[in-house]
């Protein structure tokens, strides 16, 4: 599939009341895990998971050559869409922002979030602008998964999202990402005022799947929770080894790997 039938299909994914799910990734061995998974349609990769296998912590810590290298594995594991979570963009200009997302593109990945870290509003819509004009540019349909950080950063104002959702709509975003916003009733104040799509970052105490998609969410994405669910689970099966208690089943467990 060329990367522009990837974006197409990534775009079509996202519909209001049936979510896309995205299960996020950190390194090749589990973008294949996930990928292998019944009803997996998509992979995204998450940077905080991605600076934690780095051993450095998040918040553009890792450099931007090691996280395109990073999607760069991820993209080449699997056969499925690939949106990058690329924080704030690696820029402090809308130029630089878009330079990075064209190095995501050369290494195949078809989307991206792109975080405002509660900038003000005109310059992450120039942000957006910039990184659709040179993805337009460089022929791929990318998909903008604009975030506003306004419910983890900001005052937690419902018309202050819907003010910066519909700046980054405008601006050429696909969907729009609220993190920390779970609230069903805020949600779908949230879906009716934007004309667009909305993603919601699920956590264990996050409404289930069902009720998020009857709240007419289109995307769904965990973050860092899968590292955690797969790393604490080492950790237990660590404990019982180190203890002598019986081995565990999953030490016959191996993820997919390539064809030889």
């Amino acid at each position: 599939m060329s990367a522009v039938d990837r974006a197409t299909t990534l775009r079509a994914l996202h519909r209001p009341g049936d979510p896309l799910v995205l299960v996020n990734v950190w390194d090749a061995a589990s973008a294949r895990t996930v990928a292998a998974a019944p009803g997996c349609r998509a992979i995204a990769t998450a940077s905080w998971s991605i600076a934690a296998a780095h051993g450095v912590p998040d918040g553009e810590r890792l450099p931007r050559a090691a996280m395109v290298e990073a999607v760069a594995r991820i993209v080449a594991a699997v056969d499925l869409p690939v949106t990058a979570d690329l924080e704030g963009g690696y820029g402090a200009t809308p130029d630089e922002v878009a330079e990075t997302v064209a190095r995501a593109i050369a290494v195949g990945a078809v989307g991206a979030n792109l975080e405002d870290r509660m900038r003000p509003m005109a310059e992450h819509a120039a942000i957006v602008a910039a990184v659709r004009g040179r993805a337009d540019r460089e022929g791929v349909p990318f998909v903008i998964n604009a975030r506003t950080d306004e419910y983890l950063h900001g005052e937690r104002r419902l018309d202050e999202a819907v003010r910066r959702g519909r700046a980054y709509r405008e601006a050429g975003a696909d969907c729009i990402f609220v993190p920390g916003l779970v609230d069903l009733d805020a949600l779908r104040g949230l879906v009716g005022e934007l004309d667009a799509p909305v993603n919601v970052l699920a956590g264990a105490t996050a409404p289930p799947l069902a009720e998020l998609a009857a709240a007419g969410v289109a995307r769904v994405s965990f973050g860092p929770g899968p590292m955690g669910v797969a790393y604490a689970a080492l950790g237990r099966a660590a404990e019982a080894m180190l203890a002598g208690g019986p081995h565990p089943a999953d030490l016959g467990h191996r993820p997919p790997v390539p064809n030889a």
